[in-house]
């Protein structure tokens, strides 16, 4: 067989995030701005996607005010430097079972990341299911990270992030 492409349905694609701290926990999502999977023999051999850093938001403050200022920071240098990477992105390079190995690229700098994918396959339509444990550090993202600074008592951002990702992608050929 040969290999056939999925491009990602962004409309009926999400990321959810969850960053923890030691006094809690905040959440939002983050879009995706486009992507593809590629199958061959009903199989997974790759793809890649761009995530869009500037679509970040907050969901669990409600207060407009300390939500904008929040979020400010998650954008800011500090944490995803927005204005200056734009995209984040990650590309499948191989997978075993429900396994896949990827490279992640985050503020401009690669690392190599694995995770577990739920993937079903049904006519021209492809939805999958993951959830990415991301160490902040290893992307320039050090701020109040326990690696770095000394004595942040409760103030201290666990260096983890999770990433539960839902996507449904369509086959190119019935787009």
């Amino acid at each position: 067989m040969e290999n056939q492409k999925f491009i990602i349905d962004t409309a009926q694609s999400n990321i959810d995030w969850v960053g923890k701290k030691v006094t809690g926990a905040h959440n939002g999502t983050i879009a995706i701005k486009a992507g593809n999977i590629i199958f061959n023999d009903d199989k997974i051999i790759g793809g890649d996607f761009i995530i869009d850093t500037t679509s970040i938001n907050i969901l669990d403050i409600t207060d407009p005010d300390t939500n904008a200022q929040f979020l400010g920071h998650l954008i800011s240098d500090d944490f995803f430097g927005a204005e200056q990477f734009q995209e984040a992105n990650l590309v499948i390079n191989t997978v075993t079972g429900n396994r896949i190995d990827a490279d992640l690229t985050i503020k401009g700098i690669t690392h190599p990341i694995n995770f577990d994918a739920e993937l079903q396959l049904k006519d021209n339509t492809v939805s999958a299911t993951a959830k990415l444990l991301v160490d902040r550090t290893k992307y320039g993202m050090k701020f109040r990270s326990g690696n770095f600074f000394l004595n942040l008592g409760d103030t201290l951002i666990y260096n983890d992030f999770e990433l539960n990702i839902s996507i449904t992608a369509k086959a190119e050929s019935s787009y």
